[in-house]
């Protein structure tokens, strides 16, 4: 009865439909691109955009009943997007077949498919949040932070997604129109009352929108499509690259990142701490997805941490509007000719208003890094892998054309460079042995200082 209640209040509808924008501004990117990188036909791509809707909403509605019980949305990882692009770009300059690089990233992602399904039965998803302390998350939120914040800032610009953008240059009036939405989004969020301030981004996109179909002349991302047909592998069949695979791997193990991220991010909005059925759960609905992600060409699943910067800008912690959001985003799937008309929204307007969203990462990396603990010796252990990453992240692709083919997509990436390098800081060394050290020598130090300074009086 009181979920019926919940259902007719009209401010839910609102809130869902703004969770509908939400994941569909980070949704609608990504096949589209990816399928562009795999220089995949148009109905493909169609196929690929209407099933990563139905797969990603119901996704968010079983893991807000059944996995981690929050609102927080399930959904193709930027991770793992990020590293994928970065395959294809290397695979290009290699002369790889785009075929054996999809065929082995399917079976790189079965394969973290199943290690995530066994992290979840076999309960010990706790023990590896262990690994990831404070001051290795605070390195992942920063560095996803980073990632993301660039691919979506060239989106604003106007520069093509993926391999497209070769020749790309700045769209000087996509630009100047994409700012604007981003500043807007921003001034609500932050001058507006909160009944308003909620609704910042839907009102970011559905006005951008607007403006964008008055000043510009829309152009289709995807073909219309008035059927829908499920394409086993359309990335490739089955392959054994290894250095492919291998990569996969790693990236998808550090994807775990997300979920620790997503989890421990929110506890303190619901005053609740992370169980271990709640551990369990939540890797085991991830883990069945990512191998339907990898059966059918998807980029594979996680809970997205910048739900974090969601909800702290919108408020909506509630699960009903996040359920209704994910219920609405998987009929868009159901239904071809709705699907087609959402996916007309303009990349640079959707990138705007998830810029704004994303810039709240920040404050989830600092949240972290304030529960550590640093002094002039044990900050290299953030130090180090922060400033790696960021460096890497502005190498071109070709400075990496030396190193060895079965660890560059690795060395390549920021992102991974700084959470492995963050990983095995942190947890190969006693920093707070060394901190305590440091500390009592400046003790000693103040202390004798004042001595000195009775005895001269």
């Amino acid at each position: 009865m009181i979920i019926i209640n919940e259902l007719l209040k009209s401010s839910n509808w609102i809130s869902g439909l703004q969770w509908l924008f939400f994941i569909f501004t980070n949704i609608v990117v990504i096949p589209i691109t990816v399928g562009a990188a795999f220089e995949l036909s148009p109905g493909t791509i169609v196929n690929m955009l209407q099933l990563s809707f139905i797969v990603t909403g119901l996704a968010c509605i079983i893991q807000a009943f059944f996995g981690h019980k929050r609102a927080i949305m399930e959904g193709q990882s930027g991770l793992w997007w990020g590293v994928i692009l970065t395959l294809v770009s290397t695979a290009v300059a290699q002369g790889m077949p785009l075929d054996i690089l999809g065929g082995s990233l399917t079976v790189g992602i079965i394969i973290v498919a199943i290690l995530t399904f066994l992290i979840g039965v076999t309960g010990i998803g706790p023990r590896i949040a262990k690994l990831f302390t404070p001051a290795v998350m605070g390195v992942f939120m920063f560095l996803f932070g980073c990632q993301l914040i660039g691919i979506f800032l060239k989106g604003m610009l106007g520069i093509p997604f993926g391999n497209q953008a070769a020749d790309a240059s700045i769209d000087v009036g996509v630009s100047l129109l994409s700012i604007v939405i981003a500043i807007i989004v921003i001034v609500i969020s932050v001058k507006a009352p909160s009944s308003i301030r909620r609704y910042g981004l839907l009102i970011g996109i559905i006005g951008g929108w607007i403006i964008y179909a008055i000043i510009f002349k829309p152009e289709s991302a995807v073909s219309e499509a008035t059927s829908f047909g499920l394409e086993l592998f359309p990335l490739g069949k089955p392959a054994w690259d290894m250095g492919i695979i291998i990569t996969t791997v790693i990236a998808g193990l550090l994807n775990a990142a997300n979920t620790f991220g997503a989890l421990k991010g929110t506890e303190d909005m619901y005053n609740v701490k992370t169980t271990k059925s709640e551990y369990r759960a939540s890797f085991t609905i991830t883990g069945v997805f990512t191998l339907i992600a990898g059966i059918f060409g998807l980029v594979p699943n996680s809970p997205y941490v910048s739900s974090i910067g969601f909800l702290s800008q919108t408020g909506i912690i509630k699960r009903i509007p996040f359920v209704l959001g994910g219920f609405m985003f998987l009929v868009m799937g159901l239904i071809p000719p709705v699907g087609h008309f959402f996916s007309q929204l303009p990349l640079s307007i959707g990138s705007a208003a998830l810029f704004v969203s994303y810039l709240l990462l920040l404050n989830s990396s600092l949240n972290f890094f304030k529960e550590v603990k640093f002094n002039t010796v044990n900050v290299y252990r953030s130090a180090v892998p922060l400033f790696v990453g960021v460096v890497i992240m502005t190498l071109p692709a070709t400075y990496f054309v030396t190193i060895p083919s079965i660890v560059r997509p690795v060395l390549s990436s920021g992102l991974l460079v700084g959470i492995i390098l963050a990983l095995l800081l942190e947890n190969l060394f006693d920093w707070d042995e060394y901190g305590n050290e440091v500390q009592g020598k400046q003790t000693e130090t103040v202390s004798t200082t004042v001595t000195d300074t009775n005895d001269i009086n």
